[in-house]
């Protein structure tokens, strides 16, 4: 027994050690990324992608570009563009990306992936360690739902990556977050290693928290690509309609994506994991029928779990809705990943209810 609690101590330790080395890999990462944004100039292929605007939304009329060679006059297509999902506006195509199309900049994007991914090993390590240490699933406090939160999150990316999407611009947000994330849960959140209060030893925890935790963690993704969206619907606004962006925001909206691919890609993330969103409250109803002897008691974790799911759910209705597309239907999903944060934060620590395992 003695040797048995001895080891899981050292289990315990290392798997703080492991989260704490993470934090130090994900902030060289941050300082790669930030590289990328500032060492990589706009290309002229991003100045002039952010210069052309079609006339019609979902017109992919043929735009040509004039080159002199020679004395002589060669015409050259204009590459693909992205269709906007509100009606009526115009199409854009995408930016350079964050590299803004140079060497250097992609070099240093490079970088930054890389320790991403060193980052993330290490960090699923410690959360792996701590599982040992306990000998359970590592999330039954806060402090082990942040450390799994942001290590899914980060796998979640990774994994849009290696499917070679064009997500590179979630980088610098995502590293920023994680270490916030992390700080949080090791200054506030930290609690030792312990067994589980009764009411979450069960089979279920397997269950209905790590669909919660993969849920929330690509609600996040779509919850950046959502506000960068806006930033992005405003400013190609505002060169439709003659206007002058300053510097800062020319130097980093134009090599975003456009607003279009932006909306597109949240709307199908947030689209994707809906359903796990269900399942993860049937689980949860479920789960309590066993614990509890009721499958629905309005306790605070439930009404804001459903709170969340209504919020998506109009999210969803709105983008199928003529004059609640784009702008509209954008809002509504940040108001939704909203509630999960409080549902989180909000009910864990300052809410008493059934589901206040905070351990803080």
């Amino acid at each position: 027994m003695i040797l048995a609690a001895t080891t899981n101590e050292s289990l315990a330790r290392m798997s703080d050690m492991l989260i704490y080395s993470s934090m130090a890999v994900y902030t060289l990462a941050f300082f790669a990324h930030i590289a990328e944004w500032v060492l990589g100039s706009r290309s002229k292929v991003g100045r002039t992608a952010a210069a052309l605007t079609s006339r019609t939304a979902g017109a992919t009329a043929a735009v040509t570009v004039q080159v002199k060679q020679a004395g002589s006059t060669a015409v050259l297509d204009k590459p693909k563009v992205v269709t906007r999902a509100a009606a009526g506006t115009r199409d854009v195509p995408d930016g350079p990306g964050a590299a803004g199309g140079t060497v250097k900049g992609d070099l240093y994007g490079r970088i930054a992936v890389s320790l991403t991914v060193l980052a993330f090993l290490v960090e699923a390590s410690g959360v792996v360690t701590r599982a040992l240490s306990v000998h359970r699933a590592p999330w039954g406090n806060m402090y082990e739902f942040s450390t799994t939160f942001s290590t899914v999150a980060v796998g979640a990316y990774l994994g849009f990556l290696f499917a070679k999407k064009n997500v590179r611009w979630l980088g610098l947000p995502l590293v920023t977050t994680v270490l916030l994330d992390l700080g949080v849960a090791t200054t506030w959140l930290k609690t030792p290693s312990d067994q589980l209060v009764p009411a979450l030893d069960s089979y279920w925890l397997w269950i209905h928290v790590s669909t919660a935790i993969f849920c929330g963690a690509v609600f996040y993704l779509g919850a950046v690509a959502t506000l960068l969206y806006l930033f992005r619907d405003s400013y190609e606004n505002k060169l439709a309609t003659g206007g002058n962006p300053g510097a800062f925001a020319r130097s980093v909206l134009e090599r975003l994506p456009a607003a279009a691919s932006l909306d597109k890609f949240s709307y199908r993330v947030n689209a994707a994991v809906f359903p796990l969103w269900t399942f993860t409250i049937i689980a949860g109803a479920i789960w309590a029928g066993d614990a509890w002897g009721r499958y629905w008691g309005w306790d605070a974790k439930e009404v804001w779990s459903f709170i969340t799911w209504v919020g998506y759910a109009a999210y969803l209705h709105a983008r199928a809705t003529a004059g609640w597309k784009g702008r509209k239907a954008a809002y509504i999903a940040l108001v939704a990943f909203g509630c999960f944060l409080f549902n989180y934060y909000g009910v864990n620590i300052f809410v008493s209810s059934k589901h206040s395992y905070s351990g803080v």
